[in-house]
């Protein structure tokens, strides 16, 4: 008896496999499936910033931008045209003039004073202190007030001759109620309640990035023989170096749109001694109507700040961005 061959018969029709397909093939035909379902999903929820972004954002500053070249007053339709007039005029200004002074001397006060004051006391609230949670709660309760509840509060604390503060400056040798009338005294109070509000910020972004940093290198430091110091400029400092510059951006893009502490504490006075460029945009704007020239500096803070960003982003942050960016790429 013969045994029936295994031979499988040619004219069954069975289909013979062919060489496997290639895994690249196999991802780009999934990509290329996937694409239309990624498109409308970016669609459906960047449609909603993106209205966002130009409606309050994009259309303001086209319409200002369009307004600075007017003699406008604020009712009907711009008419008087008047080019870059408006522009020649901000910049011939002594008082706008000296707002940018004023501006260049907070942010390099807060530079040197408000944030290596901050990272010190972050440092020191990192150790191992009895009650370190109070104070930090403490520090950085000023931070959830409004910049108005804060204006309003150091008003009667410096209120003549009944406020704590002007008590104490006047026993340190002031005259009652001279230090937001005192044109000499003004900006630097100024940048007093400006510290207080933020300090507690820049403290909780210090100290939340130094927890961040292995114990193991300090450890490892130790061993190498370095002291506190040696660890601190060697070893901290260069893995903060990210959330200072971050600091560092938030700080002097809020010193050049500073105004409602501003505004509360002072109206920008004694004679214009503690006006920033928001304060005297509003005074001319919404006080003395005219439009067109406020629009004008609205423009100039608006050119500034994109300015100091672009130069900021492309020379400081560069290497933060791209490492970001990296390491989102590796997760993918």
């Amino acid at each position: 008896m013969t045994r029936p061959s295994t031979v499988p018969d040619a004219g069954r029709g069975d289909a013979v496999a062919g060489p496997p397909e290639s895994g690249s093939a196999t991802a780009s035909r999934r990509a290329s499936r996937s694409r239309p379902g990624r498109r409308r999903a970016l669609a459906v929820f960047l449609t909603p910033a993106l209205t966002l972004f130009l409606l309050l954002v994009v259309a303001p500053i086209a319409v200002a931008s369009y307004a600075s070249l007017y003699k406008w007053n604020g009712f009907g339709l711009p008419q008087n045209h008047v080019g870059l007039d408006n522009y020649t005029r901000a910049f011939a200004d002594q008082v706008f003039r000296g707002d940018l002074w004023r501006g260049f001397v907070l942010i390099v006060l807060s530079l040197a004073v408000q944030l290596p004051a901050a990272l010190g006391l972050a440092m020191l609230l990192n150790q191992p202190l009895k009650g370190r949670s109070l104070y930090r709660l403490v520090f950085f309760a000023p931070y959830v007030l409004s910049e108005v509840t804060t204006a309003v509060l150091f008003t009667l604390v410096f209120s003549p001759n009944r406020g704590l503060g002007d008590v104490i400056s006047r026993w340190l040798g002031a005259e009652a109620g001279a230090v937001f009338a005192d044109p000499d005294t003004v900006l630097y109070a100024v940048f007093l309640v400006v510290s207080w509000k933020y300090f507690g910020l820049y403290l909780i972004l210090f100290l939340a990035a130094r927890q961040g940093i292995p114990k193991e290198l300090h450890e490892a430091a130790v061993t190498d023989g370095a002291d506190a110091w040696k660890a601190f400029r060697h070893v901290t400092l260069p893995l903060l170096g990210p959330t200072i510059r971050i600091a560092v951006f938030l700080s002097v893009i809020g010193t050049i749109q500073l105004f409602d502490m501003v505004w509360v504490l002072t109206g920008g006075g004694p004679i214009h001694a503690s006006e920033t460029m928001a304060v005297t945009m509003f005074q001319y704007g919404f006080r003395r109507f005219e439009v067109g020239y406020a629009s004008a500096i609205s423009i100039v803070m608006f050119v500034l700040s994109l300015a100091f960003a672009l130069v900021y982003q492309r020379f400081v942050l560069r290497r933060d961005t791209e490492g970001a960016l990296t390491v989102q790429g590796d997760q993918r």
